[in-house]
């Protein structure tokens, strides 16, 4: 029976990351406004695509290809009506050391496998998780990966070939040597050219795609001077067949980890840029889960074609979101129109010279960096300044994954730190109760209440310990348990061991106020059954207070020790 409801809950779970009645019917709202912004992507995504592809090593026809095919997929299937798929300058980064050692069968391997794992975080509902990424993590990478595109790029900048290094950055500086030897002034110029030509453009008339006039006009240029300029060379006639054939079972293995850094990129990427359109509209919400499903579907379908792996990419859903876009409809017609590209002006993407995407990239990385946001970050906090640093660092040094993942885990070190901080031990004076002046003097020599605030967990727990253990010329110390919000394996640990070293001291520890679901977690590590045997814990702490005043007068005067049933009725023994 629990197999059937357990399939059934899964079946229902799957359903609903499949397109939805709503998405036809958001399409017929108004479905001119979405092809006219449709085709405004798709003028601006062509030099970006033709440029990711060159830089992913697969050349520029699979990066074409990859627009067409992952954008479709993505725009039927993912979960955000606004949302513009394909390669992105953060993918290439990760591509490159695969290629490089694996080759294009290496590439097309990952992502297939990166796009299984991406429906499997769908289906396990895991995108929701994103949000909690450290905004110092996300900027500090972002920039990382704008310098380590720039590096890239220098290469074809340059006009240089067969730059060599290990990292991105030993192969642009060897790129400078070789260019210090022999200069090549008309390749630098094609790419400042068309990087200026986009940053100062893009600031006069945002509105018009300054990326491909200035592709177009580097083209025009290289055809009609005698400059000698490297080319992206032919482009394939139409889209390769469909074929399985990078499919190598064998590898599966050494590439896993590739893949895993593919996916984690793409679910980063596709869900802040579905936030980023959001953000951009009144109305729009999307799915976290469904626009994983989405990705992973794309990323699944484009290698088929030869295509690299894909994701959202933030640059053109602002631009798609701009053109007025209603649903999607209009990334669905970004695909269509570069489809329609591809098959009718192949030959002359073919003549489009390196440097002038190069530039294009260039001017990318300028606009991926938010100036602003990392001087804020840089200023708000040590922590949050040592992470950004740390994650750029790393990035543009090592690789993005090792980046994220240490980014993320200072992170959540300073995190712990800073709830551990939140937990407090604070004595608290006892109620006077029905007692004397002089008699509650007498007993608050004797008796401490301590109240605990906050977590009590592993991080804030041995800071707890030596406190506890600093106290001294006491016969009782009552805990009160009521304001703790968390207590872990080693919180409760720690307590039991400071309860034991006070009761070595001949010091009584009580017990009040403990919640349901912290008293569990002290019952199965045996840190209450003591106490409770002994009826030292208490509901509340009136009643701990009574029973520590009685039990300090009775060792006072017999130095017997009274009963009590935990709830504060004292016994005569």
């Amino acid at each position: 029976m629990s197999l059937v409801l357990a399939a059934r809950s899964l079946g229902v779970r799957f359903t609903g990351l499949l397109p939805q009645r709503s998405d036809l019917a958001a399409a017929r709202r108004a479905p001119l406004a979405d092809l006219l912004a449709g085709l405004t992507v798709a003028v601006v995504a062509l030099p970006l695509a033709l440029a990711f592809g060159v830089a992913s090593g697969m050349g520029a026809q699979a990066g074409l290809i990859t627009a067409v095919v992952a954008g479709a997929v993505a725009a039927v299937f993912g979960g955000s009506n606004l949302q513009v798929s394909g390669p992105t300058g953060a993918m290439t980064v990760v591509l490159v050391p695969v290629i490089a050692q694996f080759g294009p069968t290496g590439v097309l391997m990952v992502g297939a496998m990166a796009g299984a794992i991406l429906i499997g975080l769908a289906v396990a509902r895991l995108g929701r998780y994103v949000r909690y990424l450290p905004t110092p993590v996300i900027e500090g990478f972002t920039a990382g990966i704008a310098v380590v595109i720039a590096l890239q790029q220098l290469p074809a900048a340059l006009g240089v070939v067969g730059a060599h290094g290990d990292k991105v950055w030993a192969v642009a500086a060897d790129a400078v040597v070789r260019f210090t030897r022999d200069p090549h002034p008309a390749p630098v110029a094609v790419a400042v050219g068309v990087a200026a030509l986009m940053l100062l453009g893009g600031r006069w008339r945002p509105g018009l795609p300054f990326s491909l006039l200035g592709v177009g006009a580097a083209t025009v240029l290289a055809e009609t001077t005698p400059i000698s300029l490297m080319r992206i060379g032919a482009l394939p006639a139409g889209v390769p067949a469909p074929s399985l054939g990078f499919l190598d079972v064998h590898a599966v293995r050494t590439l896993l980890p590739a893949a895993f850094a593919v996916a984690a990129l793409a679910a980063l990427e596709s869900l802040l840029s579905a936030s980023v359109a959001d953000a951009m509209t009144v109305n729009e919400r999307h799915d976290p889960d469904r626009e994983l499903f989405g990705q992973g579907l794309a990323n699944l379908a484009a290698p088929v074609f030869g295509g690299v792996p894909a994701t959202a990419a933030i640059a053109r859903t602002a631009v798609n979101v701009r053109a007025g876009a209603r649903s999607k409809l209009a990334s669905l017609t970004h695909a269509v129109a570069l489809a329609v590209i591809v098959l009718a002006a192949g030959p002359l993407v073919g003549r489009i010279p390196l440097a002038a995407l190069a530039g294009v990239l260039l001017a990318t990385t300028v606009r991926m960096v938010e100036t602003g946001s990392l001087l804020a970050l840089a200023r708000s906090t040590r922590g949050d300044a040592l992470v950004l640093i740390l994650t750029f660092t790393v990035t543009v040094a090592v690789d993005l994954v090792t980046a994220v993942a240490i980014g993320v885990g200072v992170g959540v070190v300073l995190a712990l730190r800073a709830v551990a901080r939140t937990a407090r031990i604070e004595q608290v004076p006892l109620e006077p109760g029905d007692h004397s002046a002089e008699e509650h003097a007498l007993l608050a020599e004797h008796i401490v209440a301590y109240r605990l605030d906050g977590p009590l967990f592993f991080a804030a727990a041995h800071r707890f310990l030596l406190q506890l253990s600093e106290i001294t010329d006491v016969r009782v110390v009552i805990l009160r348990m009521s304001r703790v919000s968390t207590v872990d394996a080693t919180g409760a640990h720690v307590l039991g061991d400071a309860i034991n070293r006070l009761h070595h001291r001949d010091i009584t520890v009580l017990l009040s106020g403990i919640a349901p679901g912290h008293e569990q977690i002290l019952n199965t590590l045996g840190v209450a059954e003591t106490l409770r045997r002994d009826g030292r814990i208490f509901p509340d702490t009136p009643s701990a207070i009574r029973y520590a005043r009685t039990h300090v007068l009775h060792h006072t005067s017999t130095g017997a020790q009274p009963e009590s049933d935990g709830a504060g009725h004292l016994g005569t023994g």
